[in-house]
């Protein structure tokens, strides 16, 4: 359901909601909020409610450090772990300056900017998230290990699968949030968790990746457990991959589809510093099933970009690089603005790449470009990369291309 502000202060009232988190995030997608008190929030939907910037990683310094957040009434969701008296609601906020202007450094505006110009062209895009994570057992003072919580493998079952019951916990309490999974099971590695989501709007799959990340490590955290969502959390075991699924509205026409493809593989690796923000993530890029080179094939695993066996609705295109430290909101607006430059150069797909490029030899590799292989050219290639700067504000570019004193405050480097 789709709440007025008007019917957020009724729901406020009528569920003895106490406290209300306003939620956003900084420009590498780490999540942030500032709890309110029901006697604030009409002040929040009309004027905002401010906060110290300077401490949010890229969002200033001590000199302009007041910015205000704005909650969307209609992304209201119930903290279902919180207690049922006293409840806890969250909303998702706008930022902006003192002045009303938006905030350059909010990345889920990005998203909003981006769907509004795919509209423009009459086009619509949707994306639906497949993202892994591990669950590590903690040490006797509550921290993480790198322990696996089970020994299972690719979709395992109980009693070798330790997480089965996890991860229905984690699929009920996104229900009762308004978030509907679409499937969950155990990945290769020890420890491995896997949950995929419906295909939504560009902002909705975004929204919904950060509610279900939170969700994940809250219920890991009520058991006992830690979830991890790092690129490369154990060196010799699988990576954690953030598949992308992504399709034209509203039914998938084949040569406008067909260009979709063609714009993501021409402009990837100039994404790539987005899609893949850290070191780690370049330590999984190459090894079991995450690519390293571009290329397109149905169903082939080992592709960059791989079209599922479905039809109809479902039929996607499935980007394979990205991780989950990636800002989604950054992720999925790229996205969409590759597609449509592909669509609007009318790009022409390669030929698939119908083999296993995990075991092919170098002189079939080498007719393939490879995605950068650190961060470093990752980086260089974004910073020279046109297509970035038409739409990365100059900002967050500079944040993620240059900024390394940033890099290591969020704890990236």
């Amino acid at each position: 359901m789709k709440y007025s502000s008007e019917e957020v202060m009724q729901y406020v009232q009528e569920e003895d909601v106490k406290f209300i988190r306003l939620g956003f995030c900084d420009v590498f997608g780490k999540q942030k909020n500032i709890s309110i008190m029901p006697n604030e929030l009409h002040r929040a939907f009309t004027d905002g409610i401010a906060f110290d910037a300077s401490a949010i990683s890229g969002f200033g310094d001590e000199t302009h450090s007041d910015l205000l957040l704005h909650p969307e009434p209609e992304t209201l969701k119930p903290l279902p772990w919180r207690p049922e008296n006293g409840r806890v609601i969250q909303m998702f906020a706008n930022i902006t300056r003192p002045d009303g202007s938006p905030f350059e450094c909010d990345t889920r505006n990005l998203t909003k900017i981006a769907m509004a110009d795919a509209k423009k062209s009459g086009l619509e895009f949707s994306f639906g998230a497949e993202q892994e994570f591990y669950l590590f057992l903690l040490d006797d003072r509550g921290m993480a290990t790198k322990i696996p919580y089970d020994t299972a493998g690719y979709m395992d079952i109980a009693p070798d699968d330790r997480g089965e019951n996890i991860r229905r916990e984690i699929c009920l309490m996104l229900e009762q949030m308004g978030v509907h999974p679409e499937s969950s099971h155990h990945e290769e590695g020890p420890g491995q968790n896997e949950i995929d989501f419906r295909y939504s709007d560009a902002l909705s799959a975004a929204d919904n990746t950060m509610i279900f990340q939170r969700v994940a490590r809250t219920v890991a955290g009520l058991n006992g457990l830690a979830a991890d969502f790092s690129a490369k959390p154990i060196e010799v075991m699988p990576g954690n991959g953030f598949h992308i699924n992504m399709s034209i509205l509203p039914n998938n026409d084949e040569v406008l589809f067909r260009h979709m493809i063609a714009g993501i593989l021409a402009n990837v690796r100039s994404m790539t510093t987005f899609l893949n923000p850290t070191e780690n993530s370049y330590c999984r890029l190459g090894q079991r099933k995450a690519p390293a080179y571009i290329s397109w094939s149905p169903e082939n695993r080992s592709q960059l970009v791989r079209i599922p066996a479905a039809v109809g609705e479902y039929r996607r295109a499935e980007l394979r690089s990205p991780d989950p430290t990636a800002n989604p909101y950054i992720a999925f607006a790229l996205m969409i603005y590759a597609g449509l430059d592909g669509i609007e150069k009318k790009l022409e797909l390669p030929t698939p790449a119908n083999i296993n490029l995990f075991r092919a030899d170098a002189e079939t590799l080498s007719g393939f470009k490879k995605l950068p292989e650190n961060l470093f050219e990752a980086k260089s290639i974004t910073a020279k990369s046109e297509f970035i700067r038409s739409h990365i504000p100059e900002k967050i570019l500079n944040i993620y291309c240059e900024n390394r004193e940033q890099e290591i405050i969020s704890g990236l480097v």
